[in-house]
């Protein structure tokens, strides 16, 4: 599907076949999430631009290279929360911030109650982390929300996607990049992505 990155590691699909089992227990469930978020979060930043410097090793004065621009992850709460440990441990000198958002459950709109945000955005590689992209809502007002405070290079990642979803946030939000770990058939009639792996949220935090 245009504007998708489907990451079909068998490491990865194997962590997200024990994501979909009703039976994997939360602190599982959490710890999994964590595992695929990092692998995501490494194929989405494959494209980072580089900067060169200079370094001496033990043996001789060489050039290196380093990030071109700070990187932003900004977990989409509360289930976002569950990818943030796995990002971190490959990019443990990212800033984090936060964009709160409930759906409703009737009109499946998002609804948001808290942004926590650097200033200067367009400074930053900016990382949404949400692992459900199921109609939409919650990604496009997140980006939306990113785009407004500046943010240019903007990739959404996600455990689980619907198609959708997709069509929703690239015609929201143009140019947005979109990793996820599956293409899943679609929503029934709660919004749900099927076959899907349930609420992220209540899985990974048992509540």
């Amino acid at each position: 599907m245009k504007g998708v990155q489907v990451i079909d590691h068998p490491l990865v699909q194997a962590r997200l076949t024990r994501l979909r089992d009703e039976h994997t227990p939360h602190p599982e469930f959490r710890r999994l999430l964590g595992e695929i978020a990092g692998s995501l979060v490494y194929e989405a930043t494959r494209n980072l631009e580089l900067k060169p410097f200079r370094l001496r090793t033990p043996l001789v004065a060489v050039t290196g290279v380093a990030l071109q621009r700070e990187v932003l992850l900004v977990p989409v709460l509360r289930a976002g929360l569950g990818m943030l440990d796995g990002a971190l441990a490959l990019l443990p000198n990212a800033r984090v911030g936060c964009i709160g958002l409930r759906r409703d459950e009737k009109t499946l709109e998002a609804e948001g109650y808290l942004e926590s945000l650097p200033p200067r955005l367009n400074r930053c590689d900016v990382l949404g982390l949400d692992p459900m992209l199921a109609t939409g809502g919650s990604a496009i007002a997140a980006a939306k929300l990113l785009r407004e405070r500046g943010a240019r290079e903007l990739a959404f990642v996600h455990v689980l996607a619907a198609p959708e979803g997709v069509k929703a946030l690239r015609r929201a939000v143009p140019g947005v990049r979109i990793v996820t770990a599956a293409l899943d058939d679609g929503l029934d009639s709660r919004g749900y992505i099927l076959p899907g792996l349930g609420d992220a949220g209540d899985r990974c935090f048992g509540c």
